[in-house]
């Protein structure tokens, strides 16, 4: 027997659903919402991509809008709390009336809301990059514009293993449900190249003093840390602390190490040395200092905006949040409608939608667009303009 609460939740949404489907053909505006952690200790990545994803609502209202509807941009602050985003997901699914949902931006809300959005059968595009996310037959129009967690992970793995060639391995995450999650799948793919960290520990993201934990992973011999947290805040401590103890061992971890607001909590510049991410081909200065024509464009406008002065924050988080709503404009154009049905079989049959960030591609069977050749590996202390170089190979 279905519970009475999630029959009578399957009522609401069914009903909220016809209801949208018939205020949007006589609506003004086509209703999207922006579930985001713009406070609180994950919300540096949120705030950058919130800039993306306000240009393109702004590019596209004033070219006339998505089937000559302006995009009305229902944003919701969870300040990274899972309980809000619950919360907030049931809000803008049967209060608001949203033809679609972009986010939550970090996996641990996301694990929260997207059943909810699921249940809804609202069009959800996600940001988070845990892989029990995406699945077709549970989360059916759920689908990814970021990289997976695998990509990740697998990328920084064979950068410590393969060209580093280092083994012992320390893996530091926070304990929030994207570290733990991501620790396990970090553990459990070197243990498949027969490697077994000789440390790891999970870190409330707010903790102040990380120097016990780092001291430990020291005296395990350890030869690299593995930091799996996208709290700035986190990963300044354990770089800073690394300097303070003399210690070059390289720190590799979550792409936001690579975030200029870990540089600005740095004691010394030199503490950003050595320290690495997984980064996007299309954020990445080539060989001769030149990024994607189409990158270029979205740093110049986002220039432009700012009076000339150089961009102070990772450019790949305001390439998504653009492309998150130039998704689902191509999905909503390609319907002709925002039917929910229609939005998912249209984004079910695109294939390398041209991107800044990437150019994705999904299926009846595939919710993540991000393809595997585009992941490299950044050094952090190369940032310039919103990107960065190629660590060395």
């Amino acid at each position: 027997m279905t519970p009475c609460w999630k029959r009578a939740f399957k009522q609401m949404a069914v009903a909220a659903t016809l209801v949208a489907l018939a205020d949007f053909s006589v609506a003004q505006t086509l209703k999207i919402g922006w579930l985001s952690s713009l406070t609180g200790p994950l919300s540096v990545a949120a705030q950058s991509e919130s800039i993306g994803v306000q240009m393109a609502v702004d590019e596209i209202n004033n070219a006339g809008g998505v089937l000559g509807k302006k995009i009305e941009l229902v944003t919701r602050d969870t300040a990274g709390d899972p309980t809000k985003a619950v919360n907030f997901a049931q809000q803008l699914a049967l209060s608001d009336k949203v033809q679609a949902v972009i986010g939550p931006v970090n996996s641990g809300e996301a694990l929260a809301s997207t059943p909810i959005l699921a249940r809804a059968g609202v069009p959800n595009i996600l940001i988070a990059v845990v892989d029990e996310l995406t699945d077709p037959v549970k989360f059916p129009r759920a689908f990814r514009v970021v990289s997976t967690n695998q990509q990740w992970i697998s990328t920084a793995n064979d950068y410590a293993l393969q060209t580093l060639k280092k083994k012992k391995i320390a893996v530091i995450a926070d304990t929030t449900g994207f570290g733990t999650a991501t620790a396990k799948a970090a553990i459990d793919m070197m243990s498949r190249s027969q490697v077994t960290p000789v440390y790891t520990v999970l870190l409330d993201p707010n903790k102040t003093d990380v120097a016990g934990e780092m001291s430990k992973a020291k005296e395990a011999g350890a030869e690299i840390v593995m930091a799996w947290t996208s709290s700035t805040g986190l990963l300044a401590r354990l770089l800073n602390t690394r300097g303070e103890m003399g210690w070059n061992v390289p720190v590799i971890g979550h792409p936001s190490m690579t975030a200029p607001q870990v540089q600005k909590l740095l004691n010394k510049p030199e503490n950003w040395e050595n320290a690495f991410a997984p980064g996007y081909r299309n954020i990445t200065y080539d060989a001769s200092g030149k990024l994607p024509a189409r990158t270029q464009a979205l740093a110049d406008k986002m220039r432009a905006k700012s009076g000339g002065s150089a961009i102070d924050v990772n450019l790949w988080w305001v390439a998504m949040g653009y492309d998150t709503v130039k998704v689902l404009e191509h999905a909503v154009k390609s319907a002709g409608s925002a039917d929910p049905a229609a939005i998912q079989k249209a984004l079910e049959g695109t294939q390398a939608f041209p991107g800044i960030f990437a150019n994705y591609s999904w299926g009846p069977t595939q919710r993540n667009g991000f393809p595997d050749s585009d992941m490299v590996m950044n050094a952090a202390n190369t940032f310039k303009d919103g990107s960065f170089k190629l660590a060395p190979y």
